[in-house]
């Protein structure tokens, strides 16, 4: 683990952490991802125990040989993010959308049992 850490950093992986916005409507817990750049088919989504747990990866496409390069700034690698969700939801029913470089998935929540009151006896 050291090795990794003291190692330079052409060495190491780095995982990027992509933007995200979640928020709830009345019936659905909804995440919206940035990921430019990534293929649909490179995007992994699994939902466990109220997590939602986004991998992806972005490669890199070299099509012609590089010479006098003066600046690389775009990123490639992987991205990971694992969200915890507010509600408790129903895992199996999400459903996921990709389109423009934003994933967006909606994931319908648990109904919450109404409010009832005990009387004492």
């Amino acid at each position: 683990m050291l090795d990794e850490f003291f190692a330079p950093i052409s060495e190491r992986e780095f995982v990027f952490v992509p933007a995200i916005d979640l928020y709830e409507t009345d019936t659905d817990v909804v995440i919206k991802a940035e990921l430019p750049g990534v293929k649909k088919e490179n995007i992994e989504i699994t939902v466990k125990d109220n997590f939602v747990h986004i991998k992806a990866e972005k490669k890199e496409e070299v099509e012609e040989k590089r010479e006098n390069v003066h600046r690389l700034e775009r990123f490639y690698g992987k991205v990971e993010r694992v969200i915890p969700l507010p509600v408790d939801v129903k895992s199996d029913q999400a459903k996921a959308e990709y389109k423009d470089g934003v994933l967006e998935i909606k994931i319908p929540k648990e109904k919450v049992s109404k409010e009832t009151k005990i009387k004492i006896s």
